[in-house]
């Protein structure tokens, strides 16, 4: 009788957190770029990286958070090489919690204002709304206080706030 070796490769083992998590790394990207094919090459080099580091990881407890930053990481560095190109998707996929109330025109007016944030700035933004998480998880990703997370996603709620009612077009 064969006895087969329970005991999992780190390949294996990365490979089975990757797809327990696929769906919100793309999502999470694709926030970024709001594009599909651009959004699945920020995952792929972010996956290429996080299994290039993986072997320096001590404990599991993490993997998502760990995850999750580089992916945040890949996409500022894709918007930073690709700032003179804007791409559009002709059918854009709805990510978000359905929304009531709002007018077409209105979401369109705080996704343009969501893109006039800095991107360190709409980390915040799409791992609270989009992504879900709480404050202390947010922390966990961007690698800073619970406290420091509070008071800069307030302070981006405010502009953005701001940018709604006042209808400026400047920069966030």
């Amino acid at each position: 009788m064969i006895r087969l070796n329970h005991r999992k490769t780190k390949e294996e083992q990365f490979s089975e957190k990757i797809t327990e998590i696929q769906n919100k790394l793309y999502r999470l990207a694709y926030c970024y770029v709001k594009n599909e094919q651009e959004a699945l090459d920020i995952v792929s080099e972010a996956v290429y990286k996080g299994f290039i580091a993986y072997g320096k990881m001590d404990s599991m407890t993490y993997f998502d958070s760990w995850m999750s930053r580089i992916v945040i990481n890949t996409a500022i560095d894709h918007i930073r090489r690709n700032q003179r190109f804007t791409y559009m998707e002709d059918h854009a996929q709805e990510f978000a919690a359905p929304e009531r109330g709002a007018s077409v025109e209105e979401k369109m007016d705080l996704y343009d204002a969501l893109d006039r944030l800095v991107p360190e700035d709409r980390a915040y933004i799409i791992l609270k709304f989009f992504g879900n998480m709480r404050f202390r998880e947010i922390a966990e990703v961007l690698s800073l206080s619970e406290n420091t997370v509070k008071s800069k996603f307030y302070r981006i709620i405010n502009k953005l706030k701001m940018d709604l009612t006042e209808g400026e077009v400047g920069d966030l």
